[in-house]
């Protein structure tokens, strides 16, 4: 400190009031190998983790969650840059990666663990979250059972369900067309898809 004045690298003064390069958010869209690759798609996403969130058991297992007794449901942790792609949007692109009206699974996958929510950090996530669901219910013209639900924890996966898709090629196109996925989404979507 010089004469009463904090001197401060030029690089510091460049981030106060600057906006975040980065921000997070959470899906659970079915099986997360799908979630993950479908968020990783989209312009503007930075990373994605496969793993589990919304229950009640800490750093729970695959085949903890998989039993159906923990209340996680498959989430995908995205990294996205907010000044490529907005909350808003990124949320709708979500919805259109999957079957927002199946209360029972996504697609082959079924039981709680593959039910679809959108998790919130924020009041303003919420409304904004909200807002996109019940533009999917006036499209799509049926009920939404995607939830909007608070963020309690998210708990990445084992390795080996990371970057599947990637690390699989034809494993996961095996799994990913025999599930049926893509047609359910071009059926439901049509041109939005």
């Amino acid at each position: 400190m010089r004469n009463g004045f904090l001197l401060l690298p030029l690089a510091a003064l460049a981030l106060v009031g600057a906006a975040p390069r980065t921000a997070v958010a959470y899906f659970a869209g079915g099986c997360f190998w799908s979630n993950e690759t479908d968020m990783d798609r989209v312009p503007g996403v930075i990373s994605t983790t496969s793993g589990y969130a919304g229950g009640h058991v800490r750093n729970p297992t695959y085949e903890q969650v998989s039993a159906g007794n923990t209340g996680h449901l498959e989430t995908v942790r995205v990294v996205y840059d907010p000044a490529r792609i907005s909350y808003a949007r990124l949320v709708d692109r979500f919805f259109h990666t999957m079957d927002p009206t199946d209360a029972g699974g996504q697609f082959c996958d079924r039981g709680p663990e593959y039910h679809t929510a959108v998790f919130v950090r924020t009041p303003e996530e919420r409304r904004i979250a909200l807002a996109v669901r019940a533009r999917a219910g006036q499209v799509l013209h049926a009920p939404i059972a995607t939830e909007v639900r608070p963020i309690n924890g998210f708990y990445p996966a084992e390795a080996y369900h990371q970057d599947y898709a990637r690390r699989n090629p034809v494993r996961y196109h095996l799994y990913r067309t025999g599930c049926g996925r893509d047609a359910r989404v071009a059926q439901l979507w049509g041109r939005h898809a």
